[in-house]
């Protein structure tokens, strides 16, 4: 069973959502007792573990999870929004991203 290591967020500065993805990789970070390491724009290790579009482009921002046997897998890289209110959901953003990092630590 691996171990999360630590959270990695792929951001850049100039997307809307930049601060509430910070805000949801250092809540992650420190409910999971974990390192955070925050990237900017560093479209080469996006490409690389993230998701991309059918033409190969990853996106930004996206947040991965570094286990203790090394390998880098995707955590998030689309923040939700809340159907009934069409804006970017914080409590949805932790369900989500939470969800993923049990599963990866199963």
């Amino acid at each position: 069973m691996a171990r999360i290591k630590k959270l990695i967020l792929d951001t850049a500065e100039f997307h809307p959502l930049h601060k509430m993805w910070v805000n949801l990789a250092q809540n992650l970070s420190k409910e999971y007792g974990v390192e955070l390491e925050v990237k900017n724009e560093d479209y080469l290790f996006a490409i690389s573990y993230g998701d991309k579009d059918d033409i190969g482009m990853a996106w930004l921002p996206q947040l991965f999870a570094e286990l203790d046997d090394g390998r880098i897998l995707l955590v998030i890289s689309q923040y939700p929004f809340d159907p009934s209110t069409t804006k970017p959901s914080e409590e949805l953003a932790i369900k989500e991203a939470k969800k993923k990092l049990d599963e990866i630590q199963k």
